[in-house]
């Protein structure tokens, strides 16, 4: 009666994982439990999830080896998988807000998240690559585009780009406070997108960053922002509450692989109850602040909800 914080089905954004071909459902080996799915099980998938409550996705695809390059060609495919996908979502659960990975780095030859030249991280040129590729995916129906990157100035661009082509209705949920963090290691094997040479440290921030979180968030928003993320979330709470404090747009906050495989992987060795670690962990999220949270757990929150 008396508890401060409560999780709902509407708290969650369920990010999917989305492979070509058919009746393919793949367990990713570092995070038990989740699958990467063709476009047959996402229509399927969506469908349970919506009956479930939860009515938000975020579309991550897996570019085939032999479509990446260094300039984000099938980024920008009009009928390439990502968009493909969206079309699909909407067309089975036409009101499931759906959001899309806005990145280089699954189409990209280097696995970054930009176009490189001399192995630099080319920040313009990459820019106007999100903004085209934020289009293909609003006129496919995404409802958010959700920039990854960390580009200096795309959702500028994004935003005027969109406006541009007659999208103003398209949001943005940017990533606004994205650290580089040991913690993204599942989720590279589940998209095959660790970059091939270096690191994400010059475009992605340092952990040991407070303030800077603050003014990337804060002129996200003036660059036209909808929603604004932290990301990772758990080593990050204190993050999720400055940035809460600090602005007037919903908050986001990404519940990530890492910290999805630490409570799978402590649960499988019997060391903690992974019902409660699961329940705890997201209230923690929340009680900080986050509006949003992205989880890979948000399918057995839900159950464990209604229990």
């Amino acid at each position: 009666m008396v508890a401060e914080t409560r999780l709902g089905p509407d708290d969650f954004i369920v990010p999917l994982f989305v492979v070509e071909g058919s009746q393919v459902k793949e367990e990713i080996a570092s995070m038990p439990g989740y699958y990467r799915i063709s476009l047959d099980f996402l229509k399927a998938e969506v469908k349970e999830l919506w009956s479930m409550g939860l009515k938000s996705v975020l579309i991550f695809v897996k570019c085939k080896d032999e479509l990446k390059d260094n300039r984000g060609t099938e980024a920008i495919n009009r009928d390439g998988l990502m968009q493909r996908a969206i079309r699909e979502v909407k067309n089975a659960c036409p009101d499931m807000v759906v959001m899309s990975d806005v990145a280089l780095d699954p189409y990209s030859s280097f696995g970054h998240d930009g176009i490189v030249k001399d192995n630099q991280i080319l920040n313009d040129p990459t820019v106007d690559v999100l903004a085209a590729m934020s289009v293909s995916h609003a006129e496919a129906g995404v409802d958010f585009v959700a920039p990854s990157d960390m580009m200096d100035g795309r959702v500028r661009v994004i935003r005027r780009t969109l406006e541009e082509n007659n999208l103003s209705d398209v949001g943005i949920m940017s990533y606004s406070a994205k650290y580089a963090s040991c913690f993204y290691g599942p989720f590279r094997e589940a998209l095959d997108s660790a970059p091939g040479f270096g690191d994400k440290k010059t475009y992605q921030m340092d952990f040991s960053n407070r303030l800077e979180a603050i003014k990337e968030t804060l002129m996200d928003i003036e660059e036209g922002a909808d929603i604004v993320m932290v990301k990772p979330a758990l080593s990050y709470l204190d993050i999720i509450r400055e940035v809460k404090n600090a602005v007037q747009v919903p908050v986001s906050a990404y519940n990530i692989s890492g910290e999805y495989a630490m409570i799978k992987a402590a649960a499988k060795m019997g060391w903690l109850d992974e019902d409660k670690a699961i329940i705890e962990t997201l209230t923690s999220i929340k009680r900080a602040g986050a509006d949003l949270i992205a989880t890979y757990f948000a399918k057995d929150a839900v159950r464990l909800i209604g229990q």
